[in-house]
């Protein structure tokens, strides 16, 4: 059964998408059977997949409209080693629509059953902001990844996104957790960086990833090939850190099953 991680922040131009999208094929390298889900109106992960997003048939809206199923949506990123259920701006679309319907915060939960077996992780990729469709993701989670920089208004918006997963817990989803926090666009120099890095460590102790994502030209400029930065350049440091970042967590499901034991 995989485990699914919703990758999530409201502030946006934090690294989420790129943290999607590398995680994935970083953990696809090591022969983990990954999905990537693009539940984000701007179609970002899709194309960083190098899948065109105005080409589409059917995408992540018609799943959770249930107008298709995610069997017949997923498409293959060859780019990355990895499944994709693909998304674009008909997900706008989809967030008023399940406004109205009842069981709204469910709907991808339900439609990733008949799939979720077929994997080792899924990935969530939820758009930089709360509302129904990150409501959604959380609610077909097991735990949240939240990316964040290593700067003073980030500390503001981790609560508020705290304060929404105890809300997702307490109603729809009581196994959802904290997985990680992990710090992007990290440069070393700043002191401001360093200083909220402790912040969030003496906080949330082993929750912190010890890989630190750093600014990267080549991690900056992969999507832009339509490819994760492992293809585009597997030695630069934003390849590096993303390849540890996905050893951490496959040692952190390790000492999970051996704890389930």
């Amino acid at each position: 059964m995989a485990r699914i991680i919703a990758i999530a922040n409201q502030k946006g131009g934090v690294g989420k998408t790129t943290t999607c999208v590398n995680l994935a094929a970083s953990l696809a390298a090591t022969q983990r059977r990954v999905l990537l889900i693009d539940i984000d109106p701007q179609g970002n992960a899709t194309t960083g997949c190098g899948i065109d997003k105005k080409t589409l048939e059917l995408s992540t809206c018609d799943v959770l409209l249930g107008d298709a199923v995610a069997a017949d949506t997923i498409v293959s990123a060859t780019e990355g080693g990895f499944a994709l259920l693909p998304g674009n701006e008909d997900l706008t679309l989809a967030e008023v629509r399940l406004l109205e319907q009842a069981g709204r915060e469910t709907r991808l939960r339900r439609a990733l059953r008949p799939v979720v077996g077929l994997y080792d992780f899924i990935l969530i990729d939820c758009p930089p902001s709360i509302n129904m469709l990150t409501v959604n993701a959380l609610a077909a989670a097991d735990g949240v990844l939240i990316p964040m920089q290593c700067e003073y208004y980030a500390l503001e918006g981790l609560s508020a996104l705290i304060n929404t997963v105890e809300q997702v817990r307490d109603s729809v989803n009581a196994n959802l957790e904290i997985y990680g926090l992990l710090r992007t666009m990290v440069d070393s120099r700043i002191n401001l960086s360093q200083e909220v890095s402790e912040q969030l460590v003496s906080h949330f102790d082993d929750k912190v990833f010890r890989t630190v994502v750093p600014r990267n030209v080549r991690l900056a400029e992969a999507p832009s090939f339509g490819k994760p930065v492992l293809f585009h350049d597997r030695k630069s440091r934003g390849a590096l850190a993303y390849l540890a970042l996905a050893g951490e967590v496959i040692r952190r499901e390790e000492e999970r099953a051996m704890g389930g034991q």
